[in-house]
């Protein structure tokens, strides 16, 4: 099962994950997001100047302004291909 980084405020979109089987991981630190398939994050801390060094290959998903439901359907999307 893919692995999710989810970032630590977003608890409801990490029981969803949870309980569709993936493997979530918190993210607490840069670090964490290491080896993850997909990152959920909120989008507050996000860098409007867009120099940014990732610390993942897979995909970043911003979950403002979507619901958990959403935001797995994202996560399922991209995964997927």
């Amino acid at each position: 099962m893919p692995k999710i980084g989810v970032e630590e405020s977003l608890t409801n979109v990490m029981q969803e994950l949870q309980n569709k089987g993936y493997d979530v991981v918190q993210l607490k630190q840069e670090s964490d997001a290491k080896g993850c398939d997909c990152c959920v994050v909120t989008g507050l801390d996000s860098n409007v100047m867009g120099m940014a060094d990732t610390s993942i290959q897979g995909s970043v998903i911003e979950a403002n302004g979507l619901s958990a439901d959403e935001v797995c359907q994202q996560v399922e999307s991209r995964i997927k291909h």
